[in-house]
């Protein structure tokens, strides 16, 4: 990061495919089939497409619902499988907390996993990832995996002018995570609350690890240390806190940090609310790191007069 601008930087990952547009595939389809969708991909009277979760009323005469939001972190598999594993289950539930989900325990997963099946290295990591969210991961948050699906042919062999050539595809997890939702009008939206004096907050969950991030990928790098589920109890904690926040119309707007990070997040709360938005990562921190690495976290949006009692919460469950 000697060398690197934080305004080139910002623009290169802005540009990124996974970062620049969420409209792909989105706008081919008709959102609102059956009447019963209450939460698609679209935020805000600009439609911009950053919503973390999708929601679905159970019925047309009740606010009980559905919710569903999925996860994968699959270019982390290349610096370490586990890991990639771990996040894109972390990245599940925390997109899913925005709706109004009780516990932690009431979500079930559906896995996808792919890998190249009968190359050395692959089996390997996809049994490192695999025992990492099966019988680790999961099992510590009281979470279940009733169904899923895989894809283990993910390698293509051909021949160049009589040299043998190969791609091989990273182990990859694609996680859908679902749960109930006790009332489908208080999901939370990235979309920022203008006219009164707010704050926003960022409920952190990791450590400013770049290896596999979009910043460290459009500089043609890859990092060597992962972004990872360090504390699975801190997840169960998030799901308390976010529950009791919600009941008390303390959160205004909530947004996950994730392709991008933190900077990306802020971003596009901005531009779903069309306003200009002021950050301060803290002091002692590498500027780059703080902003584009991609760990678990939140972003919140209070009222001013709440940021305490809001901190209090979040301290109270040990975050």
């Amino acid at each position: 990061l000697a060398d690197v601008d934080f305004a080139e930087a910002l623009d290169r990952v802005l540009r990124y495919p996974a970062v620049g547009s969420k409209s792909f595939l989105i706008t081919i389809g008709d959102r609102s089939i059956t009447g019963l969708v209450a939460r698609d991909q679209f935020i805000g009277p600009w439609q911009v497409p950053v919503a973390d979760v999708a929601v679905t009323s159970v019925a047309f005469d009740t606010v009980a619902g559905e919710a569903m939001a999925m996860g994968e972190r699959t270019p982390l598999a290349l610096v370490d499988s586990a890991a990639a594993a771990r996040m894109a289950v972390g990245e599940a539930l925390t997109n899913l907390v925005a709706a109004d989900v009780r516990d932690v325990s009431d979500v079930r997963l559906s896995a996808n996993w792919m890998a190249a099946s009968g190359d050395v290295h692959e089996d390997q990591g996809l049994f490192e990832a695999v025992r990492a969210v099966g019988m680790e991961l999961c099992p510590a948050l009281g979470i279940a995996i009733p169904v899923g699906k895989d894809s283990l042919s993910m390698r293509t062999v051909w021949e160049d002018a009589g040299a043998a050539r190969a791609v091989t595809s990273p182990v990859s997890l694609i996680v859908s995570a679902f749960a109930p939702a006790s009332d489908v009008r208080r999901t939370l939206t990235p979309e920022l609350v203008r006219g009164e004096a707010t704050e926003l907050l960022c409920v952190d969950l990791g450590r400013d690890r770049l290896g596999g991030s979009v910043l460290a990928q459009v500089y043609g790098q890859l990092g060597d240390v992962a972004p990872d589920v360090d504390a699975p109890a801190e997840i169960a904690a998030l799901y308390r806190a976010m529950a009791e926040l919600r009941a008390t119309d303390r959160i205004l707007a909530c947004h996950d940090r994730s392709d991008g990070g933190l900077v990306v997040a802020a971003l596009e709360m901005a531009f779903a609310a069309r306003t200009g938005i002021e950050l301060d990562v803290g002091a002692g921190r590498d500027p780059l790191a703080a902003a584009f690495a991609e760990e678990l976290g939140l972003l919140l949006q209070v009222r001013a007069h709440d940021v305490d009692a809001a901190l209090a919460v979040f301290e109270r469950e040990g975050l």
